[in-house]
């Protein structure tokens, strides 16, 4: 038998191998001897020197080297993650560093249960991912080259070893985004294999690692399901990769080619998924993607590099026993942003004096990384590095320090951060010109006085390439020296980019955006376009968002927006204390970088910055605008009382539910009554989020359980175009039933005279629910508070904030021990009265002991320029240093029905300010059509009874286009016992081939029916106003049906309107015998 056949050395697993198996192994085994010696054979027969052997040997060795680490690298990160726990306990001693990010941070928490899902899940993400590859890359992948033709994956198993979520910090600073710190960890099993039959090339990869912190954004958010706009994700820096390599691509392990393969990964990564660049997934319509994928700077930090000291020498002589010195040059990086300073020759004190300007995307999260070697002429020293948060920068504004250099014995570096913020005005403008030419430095670019965004939306017809063929546009976008290039859109000419791009401005009174639209080739010109920037300067909140006209017909549609940076020098800090004298590793107290530790940002003690005298908000504060509902009235409501099982019709006591944005109001309820008035306000502060909507619904009050009268909503964006809707809405989901709802966007002023007119429109108001109408909408922006007093114990208090407006409180975060304390919040009311009201401020210690107080009447905002109030308040009931820094915004909601004339003739006491008689409307439901509460059709009523159809027609000068929009109709003549179903069809005569023949949607059984579509049409204005519009409402009827089909017509001249301007109105349908 073979097993007695074995030789003694013979191992057991041989011994039970079938003979052919053996052979073949034997075979193997003296193949790859024969490999080994061939190279040195073929070496002596050639002539070749010893040298080559010896090179190709040591390519081996640091090859196999290579491998054996990566291989226990991925064995220990494997193990790692599998006993996460175990090893934190028995190596809880070392440095911080080294442990888990929910062991450093008491705010990254755990989620051991997302990890339980991967696990289950990992199959099947396995499953999803070998169909992708299979199905939809390897033929994308065989169809991009005829090399490519037999490539096929021959394995793909993504292992046993799931992506795991070490930790998720959550931040709750932007109140309108939820916003994540994923830190994810995977050390996997993967093994992927490809293979190209034509050159019997394989290749593939065996085990992953990737390390690093995952930020993931929901925004915005929004009043429907799914509640989120959008998904965006990046790493705030660039993860840590490591792979494993199979097949021909094991020469990748090879020391040299490792670290630059590994590099250029890195980079391919970093081009989608580090910042700047983002990932965004989209969740609902309507969104402008390219501004979530590349939303506007959180600000720009200008760093002066000035100086080091105390620099550890490597360029040494005879071999270190007589110290040299070095050449000292820095490297700064923020995100993808990386610059090098000029080397300073034989010198540990090294002065730069250099400015750099980087924009910063994330804080809290980015950090300035400084990194400083010896330049030497094979390989640089290293000499040490410092880390900044630039989330510091930002509540400091300027920081002028010494930091401490990390992981050498000594060295620190003397920086210079000044946060640069966003102003979307120019009336700084020139004081800002002016400062950058009061500063010098080395570098060659002189200070920006501002930062220009543009996004690349879509082109419109683009001319065609020669042959009638479709072109390949590309996007060239040059400021100055600078040039910025989008990705190609291959064959169309309507192409959507829906790229974004920064550039720096010196000058915007001097610059102009240069924008060339080319072919792939760039040979062939599809347009040009030059902006200058002045007229950007004049556009309201330095922002165009419009289409831009290239040669011919030709479009391209651009949002470009320009901000001005601002340097707040009321944050100048004083003169900077010299270099630390602690010659640690730049380590503080329990290991916190020294940057960090409570000794000041450069590891030592020194004097602190001047507090600033105004605050800084978000660039967002105080962009809310407020909603205000009139609920009116309703009709032929469906009786829900019913009586004798049906057999005696009753009525219903209706009332209606109202929610948007989180806000929910409930109406009153009216007693048995199908057509009930109920004449009440509500109001609502929104911010204006894409995909937000109001909701309506009605019930039946009953004992037991309301029945469902009907429902309808609204998008807001479409309230905020219109400024001011008064009209009615078809209830759905029920047979009949309509609301008159008059709504309004009031616009917010800042002028005083204004006020007196709003509040007397105010006064002569009343409405059944009680309600006052708002005059104003008041902004608080709660910075900080200085100087506060301590605990009884003697201990330094936990601080919250109360801000209070008669009835309605909020309250902001309680902030850690500190006589100082920042919150950095906003918060908004309504205000029926300023002159009346007083807004409190009260502090205190987590809600029990008062720590101070202020009281703030009103009537003291409206004095300020501006009606803005901005600065340091004292606390009563504290300190006598103790203040607190706030900034008070008040805006007055300009209501269109203030605006109101009375009639000629009309003896009033009420003058304007040019002299023309006011009247302020008092709501009475005289006013309304009570003619349509006994029935929706009244003969006489309505030209010959038929009903209205409402339209608005108008010509869109920057699109060259007519647009007809149909809107609803009402008191349509019923066509059977069951009314109808309309629709809207119409043509634009003279037209011999009915290329003009429009029809809106069929509505069923409804004479009172809301259509809301727009239709275009690509005329000349003058060609517009020469057309006749020729309308028709009909009854959507079957081929057998005897009912009538047409409602009712309308002609109409289009030359008798003002198209430019745009008019809506309800047009009198006539009968056909008319």
């Amino acid at each position: 038998m073979p097993s007695s056949d074995a030789e003694p050395g013979m191992d057991a697993a041989s011994a039970g191998q079938p003979p052919g198996e053996r052979a073949v192994s034997v075979l193997w085994s003296f193949g790859k001897c024969l490999a080994a010696l061939l190279p040195v054979y073929l070496a002596g027969y050639f002539g070749f020197s010893i040298s080559v052997v010896l090179f190709g040997l040591m390519i081996y060795m640091g090859w196999k080297h290579s491998r054996l680490e990566k291989v226990m690298r991925l064995k220990s990160a494997m193990y790692l993650l599998e006993n996460e726990r175990e090893c934190t306990t028995e190596k809880v001693l070392r440095a911080k560093r080294d442990l888990p990010p929910w062991v450093n941070f008491p705010d990254v928490e755990k989620v051991e249960w997302l990890n339980k899902i991967l696990q289950q899940a990992w199959p099947f993400v396995g499953q999803y991912l070998e169909k992708l590859l299979v199905e939809t890359i390897a033929p994308a992948i065989r169809t991009s080259s005829i090399h490519l033709q037999t490539l096929s994956f021959t394995k793909i198993n993504l292992g046993d070893k799931a992506l795991k979520v070490v930790g998720v910090k959550a931040h709750t600073e932007h109140k309108k985004q939820v916003l994540l710190d994923v830190y994810v960890s995977y050390a996997g099993d993967v093994e992927i294999n490809v293979e190209i039959k034509k050159y019997f090339c394989k290749a593939g990869v065996k085990g992953i690692q990737l390390h690093g912190k995952l930020r993931v954004i929901l925004e915005p958010l929004i009043g429907d399901i799914p509640l989120v706009g959008a998904i965006t994700m990046f790493f705030i820096r660039r993860p840590k990769l490591d792979i494993n390599w199979t097949g021909l691509t094991n020469l990748l392990d090879i020391p040299g080619l490792n670290a630059m393969s590994d590099t250029m990964i890195m980079d391919a990564i970093a081009s989608h998924l580090v910042l700047p660049n983002r990932l965004t997934i989209p969740l609902v319509a309507d969104l402008h993607v390219a501004q979530l994928r590349s939303p506007l700077p959180r600000g720009v930090v200008r760093i002066h590099l000035l100086e080091a000291e105390d620099l550890t020498a490597k360029d040494t002589v005879i071999k270190g026993l007589i110290d040299g010195k070095s050449d000292p040059y820095a490297v700064l990086r923020v995100g993808t942003q990386i610059f090098t300073s000029h080397h300073v020759d034989s010198n540990l004190n090294p002065q730069w004096r250099e400015m750099y300007e980087v924009i910063v995307h994330e804080v809290p999260g980015q950090e300035l990384e400084v990194e400083v070697f010896d330049k030497d002429p094979d390989q640089d020293d290293f000499l040490g590095r410092a880390k900044v948060d630039l989330d510091i920068v930002k509540k400091a504004r300027v920081v002028d320090d010494w930091f401490n250099l990390r992981d050498v014995p000594t060295g620190s570096v003397h920086l210079r951060l000044e946060w640069l913020s966003l102003l979307p005005s120019a009336a700084r403008l020139s004081e800002v010109i002016q400062r950058n030419q009061n500063l010098t430095s080395k570098t060659a670019d002189p200070p920006s006085a501002a930062i220009l965004a543009v996004y690349l939306d879509q082109g419109h017809d683009l001319p065609m390439r020669k042959g009638n063929k479709d072109p390949s546009p590309v996007v060239l976008i040059s400021v100055q020296d600078t040039t910025r290039e989008s990705r190609t859109c291959y064959g169309t000419n309507n192409p959507v980019w829906e790229d974004a791009f920064t550039f720096f401005i010196q000058d915007p009174l001097k610059q102009d955006i240069d924008i060339q639209v080319k072919d792939d080739d760039r040979a062939f010109s599809l347009g040009a376009l030059r902006i200058p920037l002045t007229r950007l300067l004049a556009s309201p909140e330095l922002t165009m968002d419009q289409w831009f006209q290239l040669e011919g017909s030709s479009r391209i549609y651009l949002k470009i927006v320009l901000r001005v940076l601002w340097l707040n020098e009321d944050a100048t800090p004083t003169t900077p204390s010299p270099r630390p004298s602690d010659p640690n590793s730049g380590m503080g107290p329990g290991g916190i970088p020294s940057e960090q530790a409570t000794g000041g940002l450069g590891g030592s003690a020194k004097p602190q910055p001047s507090r600033p005298q105004h605050t800084s908000p978000d660039p967002e504060f105080g962009t809310e605008g407020v909603l205000r509902i009139h609920l009116v009235e309703a009709q032929s409501l469906i009786a829900k009382d019913n009586f004798m099982g049906g057999m005696v019709k009753g009525k219903s006591d209706p009332y209606v539910k109202i929610r948007v944005s989180g806000a929910a109001f409930r109406s009153h309820t009216i007693k048995e009554n199908l057509n009930p008035v109920w004449n009440e306000l509500f109001e609502v502060i929104l911010t204006r989020l894409p995909g937000q909507e109001v909701q309506f619904e009605l019930f039946d009050k009953d004992i037991d359980q309301d029945d469902f009268l009907g429902r309808f909503k609204l998008n807001l964006r479409d309230v905020i175009s219109a400024q001011f809707i008064d009209t009615w809405y078809t209830l759905h989901d029920v047979k009949s039933g309509r609301v008159h709802l008059v709504l309004e966007w009031l616009p917010r002023v800042s002028d005083l005279p204004r006020l007196e007119q709003v509040l007397q429109y105010q006064s002569q108001q009343s409405y059944l629910n009680k309600a006052v109408p708002s005059s104003a909408v008041l902004f608080v922006y709660v910075e900080r508070a200085h100087g506060l007093p301590l605990k009884k114990s003697g201990k330094e208090p936990k601080v919250g904030a109360e801000i209070i407006l008669k009835g309605t409180s909020h309250r902001t975060k309680v902030c850690e021990r500190s006589t100082s304390p920042r919150w950095d919040e906003a918060f908004h009311f309504l205000v029926r009265d300023p002159r009346d009201d007083v807004l409190t401020v009260k502090l205190s210690h987590t809600w029990g002991q008062a720590l101070g107080s202020v009281v703030l009447p009103l009537r003291e905002v409206l004095v300020e320029q501006d009606l803005v109030l901005d600065r340091w308040l004292s606390l009563d009931g504290a300190l006598p240093e103790s203040q607190i820094l706030v900034r008070v915004e008040f805006k007055i909601l300009d209501t269109k029905l203030a605006l109101c004339r009375k009639a000629a003739g009309d003896g009033s006491d009420d003058i304007s300010g040019d002299g023309s008689p006011y009247v302020f409307p008092r709501w009475d439901p005289s006013h309304l059509d009570l003619r349509h509460r006994a029935a929706f059709t009244m003969p006489g009523e309505h030209g010959n009874g038929v009903g209205q159809v409402k339209l608005t027609i108008g010509y869109s000068t920057e699109e060259n286009r007519l647009f007809i929009t149909v809107h609803s109709c009402r008191s349509l003549a019923a066509c059977s016992k069951d009314g109808a179903d309309p629709y809207v069809s119409f043509i634009l005569l003279p037209d011999k081939k009915a290329t003009t023949k429009r029809r809106t949607a069929t509505k069923k059984r409804d004479l009172n029916p809301e259509f809301n579509e727009r239709f275009d049409f690509d005329f000349s204005l003058e060609e517009s106003i020469q057309r006749r519009l020729d309308l028709s409402v009909k009854n959507s009827v079957s081929f057998m049906s005897r009912e009538r089909e047409l409602i009712g017509k309308l002609l109409l001249d289009l030359d008798q309107l003002d198209l430019k301007a745009g008019v809506t109105q309800w047009y009198n349908l006539v009968a056909e015998t008319n």
